[in-house]
Parts: C-alpha cells; structure tokens; sequence
C-alpha cells in the first residue's frame, strides 16, 4: 500500500494483574483509514493510546516516519479523544483559535471551521452545543495543526444516527485530503464504510488483520443465512452444516444456497422467518472473538 508512515513492532504493556497488549505489530501506510477494532479489554484503547505517545509501552515500539515518536510527530499528530473539557464561556471559534495558538504551523481558524461545518455555530457558546455538533468542534481541534495522522476514539458513541451519519461524511472529506487516520469504534457499518484495513483485536493480541473485503473472503463463504433460534429444532444441529448461534439467531454459512435450503426442507426446518443476506464486518467479528462488539 506504500511507505509505512506507522510502525507498531512487537508492542507490549503489562499491569501488575493483566497483560492488556501482548506482542501487537502492524505498519499502516500514509493516506490510508486504519481500524482497530475489538471488544471491552481486547487492548485497542490501549495500544492507541502507546501510538498516540500518552502511555509508555513496557517493551516494542511505535516509529512515525521511521523515527521514534518525538517532536515531529507531536507537531503533526491530530487527536480526537473519547472525552475533552474545554474552557468555559468561549465560543466555538474561540476554542478553536486557543488551541491553533498552540501549533507554530497549522490551518487559519477560519478554514477550519469551514472544513467541519461550524459557520452557523461560530460564535455560539461551546457549552451550549448539541452531541454531534460538539463532536464537530473537537474534530475542528484535532484538525487545527493540518496534521498527518489523525487519531479518531470512538467518535461517534452516544450520538444519533443522523448526528453519526454527518460526522462520517466529515471523515470521508477528511480522507479526500489524504490525511491518514487511525480509527477505533464500536460501529461495524462505521468501520466498513471509513476503513481501508481493519485489525480486530482480542485478548491482547490481533486475531485478523486486511482490508474489510478481503477478510469477509477469506473468512465466509458467498452467503449467510439467519433463522430465529425458535425455529431451529435440536434435532437440525446434527445437519451437515456450518452453524453459529448468536443474539438468539441460528446462522449458517454457505456456497450452495440452493442445496442448503434442500438440506433445511427436509429436515423439516420452518423457513418462514429465514433471511438471506451477505456476511459483514459484525459477523466476522463474532466469528473471530465470540463477543458482540458493543458501545
């Protein structure tokens, strides 16, 4: 995919209970969105915040432009932290003007308040903002500096479906900058839509690594059927089929469409409720780890 702008080799950090990262290593090309994505503890939040330089690893490394992170990458690093307090009583163009003072180089306030939408909310009070319009200001922050690297946590948890949608398409412009962005979320149709390459970790470690369409591939045949668990008898998990239980649903993965169903009929297996779909980025997660990826 081209020159490595990160390297994460053979990553470690341990507690005094836990490992929570155990020998993680990836490289992501510049201009690309990466994803890490996995369940509560897999060590996501952990290994970010190594790549972001706030938490020492206990052993590996991470390198920016083939260097240790230091200045260079502190000058051109964006951050979009899950949580951020700002002053109070600014308004939102002063909030973004406070923090550009803080870079030598960077985007006029202006032009970043056109990049996020924020013209209308310019001189509105910060606090008086809704979820995803504060979201919108803490992105117009992370920009302030025009960095490289951009790091995305878990931005749109807690917002509506719309608010999220918005936010997305305010990444995707962000993206057509060639910006390279590092990106963990709990949202599936977030990481299929934004990514170019996903790592899914789980107990430390990355269990799959690639683009999302590969790994769907290489990981599920061409459909997925769903039938409620209701409707599935005991007797039909003895069928010579590929067979996950999740949420109270029975799926069955299969190139044969036609000779599945044929196999289901005359089991007698109840096909009024059945939904036929493609496999997505969730269902290889359940595959892989076994746990519903949850906000």
């Amino acid at each position: 995919m081209g020159t490595p702008l990160l390297e994460v080799s053979s990553l470690v950090k341990q507690y005094p209970a836990t490992t929570a990262v155990n020998g993680v290593s990836f490289a992501v090309p510049e201009g690309i969105c990466f994803g890490l994505l996995g369940p509560n503890g897999a060590g996501k939040t952990t290994t970010v915040e190594i790549m972001e330089g706030i938490l020492p690893p206990t052993s590996g490394e991470v390198r920016y432009r083939g260097a240790p992170l230091g200045a260079r990458f502190r000058e051109e690093a964006g951050i979009l932290f899950q949580k951020t307090a700002l002053q109070d009583f600014l308004t939102v163009r002063q909030c973004i003007a406070l923090f550009r003072g803080l870079y030598s180089h960077g985007l006029e306030v202006e032009e970043v308040i056109r990049v996020c939408a924020l013209e209308k909310l310019a001189g509105r009070d910060a606090r008086k903002l809704s979820g995803g319009q504060q979201q919108r200001l803490l992105l117009a922050i992370a920009l302030v500096n025009d960095p490289a690297v951009l790091f995305l946590d878990e931005p749109t948890t807690g917002l509506d479906p719309q608010a999220r949608r918005n936010f997305w398409r305010l990444v995707e412009s962000i993206k057509a900058r060639r910006k390279t962005i590092i990106l963990t979320t709990h949202y599936m149709e977030e990481a299929e839509l934004l990514c170019d390459e996903i790592a899914i970790m789980d107990g430390g470690r990355i269990v799959a690594q690639g683009p999302p369409g590969r790994l769907l591939r290489e990981h599920f045949a061409d459909v997925l059927l769903e039938l409620p668990r209701h409707d599935f008898p005991e007797s039909a998990r003895a069928l010579p089929l590929r067979l996950m239980e999740a949420g109270g649903r029975i799926e069955i993965t299969t190139d044969d469409l036609e000779a599945t169903l044929r196999t289901l009929l005359a089991a007698q297996v109840p096909l009024t409720n059945l939904r036929i779909r493609p496999p997505n980025l969730e269902d290889l997660f359940l595959e892989l780890t076994g746990k519903e990826l949850r906000p």
